[in-house]
């Protein structure tokens, strides 16, 4: 006969195991409330609307990851040493340069200028000097041809400064010419950005070929603790022997960056640089200085000398305006807005990345709507997916405020950054007009006075727009929903400093 099986009761399962999900939940909503409500009133403080509302917004919509990036990316100063060494090169390029005469005494003439010039004094601690003459080169081997002379004429001292750095087949003479520079006894120090660099192909080659050479080389910003990771030096300087400078804003890599893709699609960066004689070298070299002295500790004697004031009246007046994270004044932006609200007649700007905040986008299309012939260069393909369409997301309020947009043709990258104002004013340096430029980059601008090289300015804005062909209103208006929608998100993505 078959045996009876007798199963036993399952054992009754507790209460609190059958409430876990529901408990873990219920946590997991009260943490986001928290973030959320933490996030309302921290991330506000001391930042700009726009990008207070850009992480309230990321942080609303994925908390936990909003807080992480938040957290990563919150603060855009810089460790206290670097603050207190630029703090320290201001407090004596103030006092060595205390007799240099304000710029209301060297031109009456140009009063709004003036004030401009104190303000840039003020900030960033350099001062307009006259006496000064400035080249323009508009042609990227021409540039690197007219570095490369300077360089073999040197006889004290050679200082390289670029965001990218490359030595490749259109830079290898510039580079053989620091290495001849060198064995005549000269001291050469380069420094490239840490970052900017290293995505370069020929990196590695490079520091290979440095390592075999007297050249005196450091990366700057390089990844360390206590520091976002993205804050970057994106200035570009040249100095020989104190008497000649160049800036402006080709990097020294050969025109389509060494990139396979670039290269075979034809796509070139077109750069503008200055080639400066007179006192303001000085103070282009001071720039470097300072950023020698915070990379290596080594403070060189001739950080803050040769400056000398110049014969007001005579050769072209000329001011150094360096800015960055060091500065938190947004010495840059402070600048760009001061001019545009001053301009009476004509604004012609040039930028690769124009995103900008509120102020500078007031500036710009106040000064269209006032009756100022405001222009606009911009490339037609940008390089830089989110940048580009960031950029896009301005281009209906610029239009319908009046100003003209010009696309450059592609596949060239119209890399140059520079503005003119009237007659009287042209900038040109490493700075774009977007909010990384302003707040994240480290960045040098020349500021230059007078109606004849604002006249060789546009020289070069009017082949631009010989170029170029104009955006329209009705162009811009029939662009697809999808694309609105990618610029706008990345137009937010852009605040998020």
């Amino acid at each position: 006969m078959g045996q009876l099986v007798v199963l036993a009761p399952a054992a009754a399962v507790p209460d609190w195991v059958t409430s876990l999900p529901a408990i873990l939940g219920a946590a997991v909503v009260v943490l986001e409330i928290g973030v959320v409500v933490a996030a309302l009133g921290v991330i506000p403080g001391n930042r700009k609307p726009s990008t207070g509302m850009a992480w309230l917004i990321l942080v609303l919509a994925v908390p936990f990851f909003g807080l992480l990036a938040f957290l990563l990316l919150w603060s855009t100063r810089v460790e206290r040493k670097r603050h207190h060494t630029q703090e320290e090169v201001n407090d004596e390029i103030h006092k060595r340069t205390a007799q240099v005469a304000a710029l209301t005494e060297q031109e009456p003439h140009l009063a709004y200028v003036a004030s401009v010039a104190g303000l840039n004094r003020r900030l960033g601690a350099l001062p307009a000097v006259a006496g000064n003459s400035a080249e323009l080169f508009s042609e990227y081997t021409e540039s690197i041809a007219a570095m490369t002379a300077v360089v073999e004429t040197a006889e004290r001292f050679v200082h390289v400064q670029f965001y990218i750095t490359a030595w490749d087949t259109v830079t290898d003479e510039f580079f053989r010419a620091l290495v001849r520079a060198t064995e005549r006894g000269v001291r050469v120090r380069l420094l490239f950005d840490h970052l900017g660099s290293r995505g370069i192909p020929t990196y590695k080659t490079m520091l290979t070929q440095l390592r075999e050479t007297k050249i005196e080389w450091h990366p700057m910003l390089p990844l360390g603790l206590g520091r976002r990771p993205d804050l970057r030096n994106h200035r570009k300087i040249l100095v020989v022997d104190g008497r000649v400078a160049f800036a402006g804003s080709q990097n020294l890599i050969e025109p389509s960056y060494n990139k396979p893709k670039n290269q075979e699609a034809g796509r070139k960066w077109v750069e503008l640089t200055t080639k400066v004689e007179g006192p303001v070298v000085a103070a282009l070299n001071a720039v470097f200085l300072t950023d020698w002295y915070t990379e290596t500790d080594e403070l060189l004697q001739d950080t803050i000398s040769g400056f000398a004031p110049g014969e007001p009246g005579v050769g072209m007046t000329a001011q150094i305006v360096p800015s960055g994270p060091e500065f938190v004044t947004e010495n840059n932006l402070r600048m760009f807005t001061t001019l545009l609200y001053s301009a009476q007649r004509r604004i012609s700007i040039t930028s690769p990345y124009f995103v900008p905040d509120e102020s500078l986008l007031y500036a710009v299309t106040t000064a269209a709507q006032r009756g100022v012939h405001v222009e606009l260069f911009v490339s037609a393909e940008g390089d830089q997916f989110m940048v580009s369409h960031a950029q896009n997301s301005y281009y209906q309020a610029l239009l319908e405020a009046g100003v003209r947009i010009f696309l450059y043709p592609a596949p060239f990258v119209l890399h140059s950054k520079h503005f003119s104002i009237d007659d009287d004013v042209a900038v040109i340096g490493s700075s774009n007009m977007d909010l990384r430029s302003f707040a994240l980059n480290y960045e040098v601008s020349l500021m230059m006075l007078g109606g004849e090289i604002v006249g060789r300015m546009r020289e070069v804005e009017d082949t631009y727009r010989r170029l170029s062909r104009e955006l329209t209103v009705e162009e811009w208006a029939g662009r697809s929903r999808g694309a609105r929608y990618v610029d706008n998100v990345m137009r937010l993505t852009s605040a998020l400093q």
